[in-house]
């Protein structure tokens, strides 16, 4: 009798020993990446020119593997056929440089890497001309722009406020974590038809009640700011989910009450430009072995970037600043 309830004895902790096993196999979490999207400000007032600080601290302490940034990628031969001309004076002068260096510039992969290798204070003078150049031969914005900016400023960089997203936000966060090199993943094939069908959208709103809502919903934006504004709030304003979408009606013209030809056309521009951008980020965020990732881009792009990311890329968590929690 004893050895029966031994036997059954053993076999039961067996059975337990073995599903608690189990159990904590199916619980071990998985390391799955993560995009982080913090929308920005681009440049603002000299009032406000210190309300990148927290959002710098909030970076920080995130500690991302990559940062993402609203540049034009190397390669997207389409962007940079109308940037060469386009809107942007830097952009076109940086297309002309880039074309000069293509020619001329003699590009070693190996003295490349070597130097990506390193830490920023190890990196001479000469070493860092030397990636400037390399950059622009790349036709890689983003980091052209990162080290030329550590050129000027140092690898402590500025020490009076940029008021911009880059001086104040990207390129100081790259320096702090030792992050050697940005991903671009900007795509402006069609800002020219974005920019000419906003024109005509503002046309047809002048007589149909539209423009009114436009006004009206810049003027709230404008208003519910101030505070945050004053008390170095205006990042974590910025990136409430409500300010979100209202920038993102006013840039996709969703806000408009009629169905007009421009600003249909505005808004089919707008949800493709932020469609490719998604595909930019996600398809290099996939090839990467970076588990978490940061994407820093103007906060009118933020709800079209969580939309198609999370429809293309279900595998990898997308999670809004203001909705991370340490």
């Amino acid at each position: 009798m004893k050895t029966t309830f031994l036997f059954a004895l053993a076999l039961i902790t067996s059975v337990i020993r073995i599903q608690y096993q189990n159990g904590m196999k199916a619980k071990a979490p998985v390391q799955g990446k993560e995009i982080l999207l913090i929308g920005t400000m681009h440049t603002v007032p000299k009032i406000v020119k210190r309300s990148y600080k927290p959002m710098l601290r909030f970076a920080k302490k995130y500690n991302p593997q990559a940062i993402y940034v609203e540049s034009p990628m190397p390669n997207d031969s389409i962007s940079w056929k109308y940037l060469k001309k386009g809107w942007s004076k830097g952009y076109q002068k940086f297309y002309k440089l880039s074309d000069s260096l293509q020619q001329s510039f003699q590009f070693d992969l190996l003295k490349f890497n070597a130097i990506l290798k390193k830490t920023y204070s190890e990196i001479s003078h000469k070493e860092l001309d030397y990636m400037i150049n390399c950059f622009g031969y790349k036709r890689d914005n983003g980091n052209y722009e990162l080290y030329s900016y550590i050129k000027k400023h140092g690898i402590y960089g500025a020490k009076s406020p940029t008021r911009h997203e880059d001086g104040d936000l990207t390129f100081k966060l790259a320096l702090d974590l030792n992050i050697k090199k940005l991903y671009n993943m900007d795509d402006q094939r069609t800002n020219k038809e974005y920019h000419k069908a906003w024109k005509g959208c503002a046309r047809e709103g002048r007589h149909n009640g539209d423009n009114k809502i436009n006004q009206t919903m810049n003027k709230k934006e404008y208003n519910t700011a101030i505070l945050p504004a004053i008390f170095r709030k205006l990042g974590k304003h910025t990136n409430k989910r409500k300010s979100l979408i209202r920038l993102h009606k006013l840039a996709s013209f969703t806000y408009v009450k009629n169905t007009t030809k421009n600003c249909v056309l505005g808004q089919q521009y707008w949800n493709e430009r932020n469609l490719r951008m998604s595909i930019n980020i996600g398809e290099q965020v996939l090839a990467s072995t970076h588990k978490r990732n940061m994407v820093i881009v103007g906060a009118s792009h933020v709800i079209g970037l969580e939309k198609y990311l999370k429809k293309k890329y279900p595998s990898i968590k997308i999670i809004l600043m203001n909705d991370y929690v340490f």
